[in-house]
């Protein structure tokens, strides 16, 4: 197993010195060497706690993002197993605009914040002397677990089994050389945007599809949407879905085959960002956020609106390749926004600071960051919440239009944003979050007794 610290000089042990946890290394001490900074670190925007304050901000537009996407399949009747076999098409042209403003680009920013986040806990483990990955396979595995769970349980088009895979993967290259990473990401990489392509000019040469995707969190081919439509295409029993889920796991896992390596890709780009100071307020930073911000939105969006009105045989094309470049842009513009807030807060005075912390804008911001605090217990809640809203064993709502999915996306967005800041104030993480750190926080104690004896 490699072990980073053989090759990492221990910094200094000081306070002054040591980042938080949680907060981003200075953009120009690689984790490679790791030397006791001789200067004073970058400047890094963070929020209470030492937390790089943008990343909270982003999470919480990320999952409310996700379910922007993901709401189409819980209102639609008969639900996923239905939406597959409609081929994830609709000739509702309100929805198909609402669809492409969503679809993929919240995805692709949760996916790269992941990464952002599986470098910090590098950089803390190589702080702390401890081997990398080492027991990090041990929490990706109870992510794995809980994605299966919330597979079977709740929601077909899970996305957290295959994070799980992906970070495992990316997590043995995070700590090698920068040729290495470059070499084995871009190999992988060049090998995927090569298969998205060929199979979208083989659709496009022949003509032949009917939609080979959906939201966030959905994919699979025609084949898929063919053997899920030989199922029970009903919502009236909890149980029955599922055992649809377990009997037809083949059709709802399919997309695993393109989220495994898309998110190994996008983790090593979210580490690397970090590492080029993304997320500090030097110059380098500003200036890396506005050529992100242009390239993203600047080029990414006129090619996503041109890939979304293509037609289906440019699905793949549409969710998994543009997407991306999109998401690319909203974190470097996100970034942006919440470090000049966060500096006019600061420059301010304390009681027009306190008046403005009351204001509209500080309230829904800190809903947004309360959800990306919890992100993994939103990402659940809000599924759960969706289902027992639209589906027949619920509530029924499926079915109403596109404005009526609109409200109900709006009303679980509303109800994540005032649960998460109210469950923090009493618990530092999320339920999910504070079950997962005691499971391995549990197992690392375990581990260190049998070690001691």
């Amino acid at each position: 197993m490699y072990t980073p610290q053989c090759e990492i000089a221990r910094p200094a042990d000081d306070a002054a010195t040591r980042p938080r946890e949680g907060q981003a290394m200075p953009a120009n001490t690689p984790p490679s060497t790791s030397p006791a900074p001789t200067s004073e670190p970058a400047a890094t925007p963070t929020s209470t706690g030492g937390r790089i304050a943008a990343l909270d901000v982003l999470r919480g537009v990320a999952i409310i993002g996700t379910l922007a996407s993901n709401i189409w399949i819980f209102t639609t009747p008969g639900g996923p197993a239905e939406w597959i076999s409609d081929g994830f098409a609709t000739a509702d042209p309100v929805q198909r605009v609402l669809q492409a403003l969503a679809n993929g680009k919240f995805l692709g920013l949760l996916t790269l914040l992941f990464g952002v986040g599986l470098e910090l806990q590098y950089r803390s483990m190589v702080r702390r002397g401890m081997p990398w990955p080492g027991r990090y396979v041990l929490r990706a595995g109870i992510l794995f677990v809980e994605g299966l769970l919330h597979y079977v349980l709740v929601f077909e088009f899970d996305v957290l089994m295959g994070y799980a895979i992906a970070s495992v993967l990316a997590a043995y290259l995070i700590g090698r050389s920068d040729r290495v990473v470059r070499a084995w990401g871009g190999a992988l990489a060049g090998v995927f945007v090569a298969g998205i392509v060929g199979v979208t000019a083989l659709l496009v040469a022949t003509g032949g599809s009917d939609g080979t995707g959906g939201s966030d969190g959905t994919g699979g081919a025609e084949a898929a949407g063919a053997q899920a439509d030989t199922a029970t295409l009903s919502t009236t029993s909890w149980f029955d879905q599922v055992l649809l889920r377990l009997a037809h796991m083949e059709v709802f896992r399919i997309e695993l085959i393109l989220i495994v390596p898309s998110a190994t890709v996008l983790f090593l780009v979210g580490s690397r960002l970090v590492r080029a100071g993304l997320f500090t307020t030097t110059e380098g930073g500003s200036r890396l956020r506005r050529r992100l911000a242009w390239v993203g939105l600047g080029v990414g969006v006129p090619l996503n609106a041109l890939t979304a009105w293509a037609g289906p045989d440019w699905f793949l094309v549409d969710r998994y390749l543009v997407p991306p470049l999109v998401a690319l842009g909203i974190l470097a513009l996100g970034t942006t926004l919440v470090s000049r807030a966060q500096t006019r807060t600061e420059a301010r005075p304390q009681g027009a600071a306190q008046a403005a912390g009351r204001g509209p804008g500080a309230l829904l911001r800190r809903g947004v960051e309360g959800v990306g605090r919890t992100a993994l217990s939103c990402y659940v809640l809000q599924n759960v919440l969706a289902s027992a809203l639209c589906y027949d064993w619920g509530l029924g709502l499926a079915g109403g239009g596109p404005w009526q999915a609109v409200a109900i996306w709006a009303g679980i967005s509303l109800a994540l944003m005032i649960l998460a800041p109210l469950w923090l104030r009493r618990w530092p993480r999320g339920p999910i979050e504070l079950l997962m750190h005691r499971v391995y926080d549990g197992r690392r104690a375990s581990s260190a007794s049998h070690s001691a004896r």
